[in-house]
């Protein structure tokens, strides 16, 4: 005769303390000294399915270390994640916060302007069962952190800014749709080249830091570099030219250029159209003649349709490029320094993240003075055609072959 009472006594005594691979060895060892009719009358007195005392039974039998000390379940085992079940959520929460996220270009950190709840009732309308906290999870690791304040520290709002922003993601979107090569450019802050401290710590036997020099002062022969970077959106591919001269709209229009003939060319060969984003100022902005003539000579070169589609005024951290490639390299060579122009091009050609990014670089020794005037004349030899909302930021250079015969 099985007593049923006191198997239901040892397993309340016992059971609150165990973890859930020792309560079924606990439920198997209870089935097994029962006997005949022992795995029932385990099942009636405790709760427990058949299926975990079947389980329990067949765990005892197992050899020592079968199971990998510290775990209770094996490999895989124990309910799936929601974005396991569901390999569509990750992408359209990305889809729908894209268009809103912000970030410090030097942090990996970003943050999104809308609520988790208000996410998850997006998802949901979508056909997705999640819930706020697992959205909030997501986003945490994908790198947003929600945050109630807004940086205001970048200059006054364009009334358009947000009207741009939304023409911007319209006309990204329409070109990856056709299969065309959307790119993200911008020049990454200069840097000292040589023994110089650079910010960040990497692992280093303990007591033996990397010796730097004790201050900032430029080395003549080594100078500064401006590494120019082009993101493709697409491919989550980047070049980066390490100029050892001026930023000029002739240097990063070489660098778009270098790009072009080593990485779009061969993964666009059937290209028509190539969309730029780049920010209002700085030696791609959108007042730089220079940078228009420079874009035109590379139409001409190629045969693609130029388009560029500018960020307004003062949002510079908005650029894809910030938070997916330069951030990147800032986290990849943290600690080391830029002791050569071959350490730093080696330094960016390594930069890889979680998300399968690849970075090629290279050097560009050529000059490129500074001041260099175009004048209205050549202006007016440009191919150029600037769209009805805010021409002066969204424009395209069309290949002067194709300009209409008189």
């Amino acid at each position: 005769m099985i007593d049923e009472a006191a198997i239901a006594t040892r397993y309340g005594a016992l059971s609150g303390a165990l973890d859930e691979r020792s309560r079924r060895l606990l439920l198997g060892a209870e089935a097994r000294a029962a006997g005949r009719g022992g795995q029932a009358a385990v099942a009636r007195a405790t709760g427990a399915s058949p299926a975990t005392i079947r389980r329990g039974l067949a765990e005892l039998g197992e050899p020592a270390g079968q199971l990998a000390r510290g775990r209770i379940r094996r490999p895989g085992g124990g309910r799936k994640r929601t974005v396991d079940r569901d390999p569509t959520l990750r992408r359209d929460l990305e889809a729908l916060i894209e268009p809103t996220s912000r970030g410090d270009p030097i942090s990996p950190l970003r943050w999104t302007t809308k609520s988790v709840r208000r996410l998850a009732a997006e998802l949901g309308r979508q056909g997705h069962r999640v819930s706020y906290r697992i959205v909030g999870e997501l986003l945490h690791e994908l790198g947003y952190s929600l945050q109630a304040n807004r940086k205001t520290l970048e200059g006054t709002n364009h009334p358009d800014r947000d009207a741009q922003f939304r023409h911007i993601d319209g006309a990204v979107q329409l070109q990856l749709s056709l299969g065309e090569p959307v790119i993200s450019v911008d020049t990454k802050k200069k840097e000292l080249v040589g023994p110089f401290r650079n910010g960040g710590r990497e692992l280093r036997p303990k007591g033996d830091p990397e010796p730097v020099l004790m201050h900032d002062f430029l080395i003549p022969e080594l100078g500064r570099v401006s590494p120019y970077g082009v993101y493709d959106l697409a491919a989550n591919e980047a070049w980066v030219s390490v100029g050892t001269d001026h930023d000029t709209a002739a240097f990063a229009v070489e660098a778009i250029r270098r790009w072009w003939q080593t990485m779009g060319k061969p993964l666009y060969p059937d290209a028509k159209r190539l969309l730029v984003t780049a920010d209002a100022g700085g030696s791609n902005g959108y007042r730089v003649r220079l940078w228009k003539l420079e874009l035109q000579k590379l139409a001409d070169e190629t045969g693609l349709e130029i388009a560029v589609c500018h960020f307004p005024p003062g949002t510079s951290k908005w650029n894809k490029i910030e938070h997916r490639l330069f951030s990147a390299i800032t986290q990849n060579w943290r600690g080391k320094p830029l002791v050569s122009h071959e350490t730093v091009v080696n330094l960016i050609a390594a930069t890889t993240t979680r998300t399968g990014l690849r970075v090629r670089s290279g050097l560009d020794t050529n000059d490129y003075p500074k001041g260099v005037k175009v004048g209205d004349a050549e202006m007016e030899t440009l191919y150029h055609q600037p769209e009805a909302f805010h021409g002066e930021w969204n424009y395209t250079l069309l290949p002067r072959l194709m300009l209409p015969q008189e």
